[in-house]
């Protein structure tokens, strides 16, 4: 178990929907995995109409760092991640889903990427060494991180990725809309963050189905696309000199 002597240093948000038979396992390998940090976990249960809800019950009476909040219905990922930030107690946040593909072990690498690289960090992106998934959802992503990286300039290659690092503060200042949590390193630049990346693992999904698909991810990337690009063009970031 992690030391919990002292308040946490993290605060892991977890967006989860339908995701029983992976929320209770992935739980179980922060609780081995991340042993030496002092964090809290946020899950979000976005209106999971399976036995995801249960597992957490299940879960917090076993772990007293984590916390639940449920959406009465289904908000999507981006509101979920934004639900669990605000509830974070932590100035760091870190974003992992909850379908067990990312090995939260991983989450300690985000760390030490933030710590090599100085404190004027807001980001780190972590991003995917190898794909398991389907050629089907490999070839999309390449296509539309293509695009997005042409027309947005994030210098992110892998924004799909959920294993993210950031600070509180930053995201909430963000301009919040549906699908946001796939445009964040070009918002964060937009406010003059420093991202760093580094690599990280990925996992075969065992059970349950993606949430995504071709046309719940092309159509509306495509207008999301258009309006993070319009974000970008009119934002002013100011040079303030010091005054006595």
């Amino acid at each position: 178990m992690a030391d919990r002597a002292g308040a946490p240093d993290l605060t892991i948000v977890v967006p989860v929907k339908d995701e029983a038979g992976n929320i209770r396992a992935l739980l179980g390998e922060m609780a081995r995995d991340l042993a030496a940090l002092r964090f809290e976990v946020v899950c979000v249960d976005d209106g999971s109409a399976d036995g995801t809800g249960a597992e957490l019950r299940d879960a917090m009476r076993e772990y007293p760092w984590l916390r639940t909040i449920r959406h009465r219905r289904s908000c999507g990922q981006s509101t979920a991640i934004l639900t669990g930030v605000r509830a974070a107690r932590t100035e760091w946040v870190a974003t992992i889903d909850g379908d067990g593909q990312n090995p939260p072990a991983e989450i300690a690498k985000l760390i030490r990427a933030r710590d090599a690289a100085g404190g004027a960090v807001a980001m780190v992106a972590g991003q995917r060494e190898k794909r398991h998934d389907s050629w089907f959802r490999r070839l999309s992503s390449r296509i539309a991180n293509g695009v997005r990286q042409a027309l947005l300039k994030d210098g992110v290659s892998d924004t799909g990725c959920s294993l993210k690092l950031f600070r509180r503060d930053d995201f909430l200042a963000l301009p919040y809309f549906d699908h946001m949590h796939r445009f964040l390193p070009a918002l964060i630049r937009r406010q003059g963050g420093r991202i760093v990346t580094t690599p990280v693992g990925h996992r075969p999904r065992v059970q349950g189905r993606s949430k995504y698909g071709f046309h719940n991810r092309f159509w509306p990337g495509l207008i999301d696309l258009a309006g993070v690009l319009w974000l970008k063009r009119r934002a002013r970031i100011p040079l303030i000199d010091d005054t006595d």
